[in-house]
């Protein structure tokens, strides 16, 4: 159980020991810093340990915040702080030498412990109130303060997402938030939540699979339904902040399986009516796969840049400060809501073909509108990348052996411009050949060690041109459509839906490599990219598979179930592994933009 030091004198009739223990807290006295020290060192070193003033008030929410937040080693609010494990030893110190001043005993703790090189963070406390009154008159003004504000309806109200979609922000918050508090009372967790929603939604797809109109209606309603629960999981994480690094695992993958479950599940059920449209599902799959990355690597090459304005970005905010424009920009790229709504409504009262036509033709302008905005203001910023970024973009581009090699025979040189063009050259040229020769072609082997060496070539410099941040989602439609293609062609029974199987677990290792970038605990160990081939090796491996069995195109589906199983095995292994870890980051995903 963690432990609160509540320090200096009690004061008559303050509920502040009663509300620390509602939050879990054991609550130990101490008169002074001396004491205070003392009831430190009897604390275990590996259990979290809080320091309160006694003559605190405010809500218990700004108690919560500060507390008991589990993403930092370090947070604080006017007289309280509290620390994990990792900032321990730094409180120690500075309980040790505490040193005299105006300021609460647990304001001077925040102050030595973020001296001493820890980072304190401070929750945004809006209305809330957090403070230690000087004086009765002092103290009466905060207690009136506190009953002013209604501290519940802050606490649901910022359980929502500040910055949303149009659908979810209109259509699904103003209740989910109350479904969220109802888990909470009911002691259900984030986790919980979240692997309901995936369920609802494999049951969805389930239904899609029936090829009926009772199917497709029900798979509508639950889909749906998946939705809310989707967003109620990061709503009951804030709530009770709940954040763990399991539910940063499960809630970063769990959207995209399910919903290309979701798409499994309409091109079974179209098939069921004779309808093939495994190659739309894949398609679909391969733009939201492919839109993401153009998301992941501009962020991940622009938040920590220098110099980073444009005219563009400035006239992007300027719109952003008339509010029509901010959600017709973001309804126009079909965020996840608006997105999951559509699939939901076209399903239950049209057909899968339909549902395809309608995701890929709106999915397709949302890519062309933020890719030729972020190309624009990437040309026309005077940015300048830092290492941290030029390594997370080459992290992204997930280059194995073969694009490792002229990397390593040529050094690691200076920037270039060229690198973008060329690793377009390369993929263009493979896309280009293998749609315009037949399945098979060995020409196309010749076409694929070509794109390795172009990848090659495009990694061999620190990622730092304006436009680099494009290389990884060039390489990812590559890798993608070359495998669409060569299944399409083949065209036997099994190819498509055994190239879906592949693209999805190559996907699940590239979102994997995303989100423990952006937990701050870089790529997935680079035995894991070789093992699987990196996307230059599985391009080429993909080929030649192509070639040897073109007289025996039957077992092409074969070879790629193969391959998917075991990209899919070795993936997940790790995945698993290091998400279940203590190394893993205590985050929660506040969810995909598009």
């Amino acid at each position: 159980m963690p432990t609160v030091i509540l320090t200096g004198l009690p004061v008559p009739g303050s509920p502040l020991a009663g509300e620390l223990r509602s939050l879990g807290f054991e609550v130990r006295p101490a008169a002074g810093p001396q004491d205070a020290a003392a009831a430190l060192a009897a604390v275990p070193a590996d259990q979290r340990v809080a320091v309160v003033d006694s003559a605190f008030v405010g809500h218990v929410h700004a108690l919560r915040l500060a507390l008991t937040d589990p993403r930092f080693d370090a947070c604080a609010v006017t007289g309280a702080l509290a620390v994990q494990p990792g900032a321990r030893e730094a409180l120690d110190k500075a309980a040790a030498a505490p040193g005299d001043g105006p300021d609460p005993y647990a304001d001077r703790l925040a102050a030595a412990v973020e001296a001493a090189g820890t980072a304190v963070q401070r929750p945004e406390l809006g209305t809330l109130v957090a403070a230690v009154p000087a004086t009765s008159a002092d103290r009466d003004a905060a207690v009136a303060a506190v009953a002013a504000v209604d501290d519940e309806a802050v606490r649901l109200r910022t359980a929502v997402k500040s910055r949303d979609g149009f659908f979810t922000t209109f259509c699904i918050s103003p209740y989910s938030r109350y479904i969220a508090r109802w888990c909470a009372r009911r002691g259900l967790t984030p986790n919980q939540v979240t692997t309901a929603s995936l369920i609802t939604a494999l049951i969805a797809a389930g239904c899609a699979a029936t090829g009926e109109r009772w199917g497709y209606v029900a798979a509508g309603v639950l889909l749906l339904f998946s939705f809310v629960l989707d967003c109620t999981d990061g709503q009951l994480a804030r709530y009770s902040l709940q954040y763990s690094t399991m539910g940063a695992w499960l809630d970063a993958t769990f959207d995209r399986a399910k919903e290309y479950a979701f798409y499994a599940g309409l091109a079974l059920g179209a098939a069921r009516n004779g309808d093939d449209v495994w190659a739309l599902a894949v398609g679909a799959m391969i733009l939201m796969t492919c839109r993401h990355v153009v998301d992941f690597s501009f962020n991940e090459a622009n938040h920590d840049a220098t110099a980073n304005t444009s005219p563009t970005a400035a006239l992007s905010d300027r719109l952003d400060s008339v509010g029509w424009t901010v959600w017709v920009r973001r309804m126009i790229i079909l965020p996840i809501g608006e997105r999951w709504a559509m699939i939901a409504v076209l399903t239950a009262f049209t057909t899968p073909r339909i549902v395809f036509y309608a995701l890929l033709i709106g999915c397709a302008f949302g890519a062309l509108y933020t890719t030729a905005g972020r190309v624009l203001r990437s040309l026309t910023r005077k940015a300048t990348r830092t290492d941290r970024a030029a390594q997370a973009l080459y992290d992204l581009t997930d280059s194995g052996p073969l694009a490792e090699f002229p990397r390593r025979l040529l050094g690691a040189r200076g920037p270039a411009a060229s690198s973008v063009w060329i690793a377009a050259f390369g993929a263009v040229a493979l896309i280009g050949f293998a749609l315009s020769r037949p399945y098979g072609d060995p020409a196309l082997i010749a076409v694929a060690v070509l794109y390795a060496v172009a990848a090659g070539e495009a990694v061999s410099r620190p990622l730092k041109g304006a436009l680099d941040w494009l290389i990884p989602p060039l390489f990812r439609a590559a890798e993608y459509v070359t495998v669409l293609v060569l299944a399409a062609k083949a065209d036997v029974p099994g190819a498509l839906p055994a190239a879906f199987g592949l693209i999805a677990a190559v996907a699940y290792h590239h979102y994997d490599t995303v989100y423990r970038i952006r937990g701050g605990t870089g790529a997935p160990p680079h035995w894991l990219v070789r093992t699987i081939g990196g996307h230059e090796g599985r391009v080429l491996l993909t080929t030649v598979l192509a070639a040897v069995l073109a007289t025996r195109a039957t077992d092409f589906p074969v070879a790629l179930t193969a391959m998917a199983v075991f990209v899919a095995l070795v993936v997940l292994v790790e995945s698993i592994r290091f998400w279940v870890s203590s190394g893993a980051p205590a985050v929660h995903d506040e969810g995909e933009p598009a």
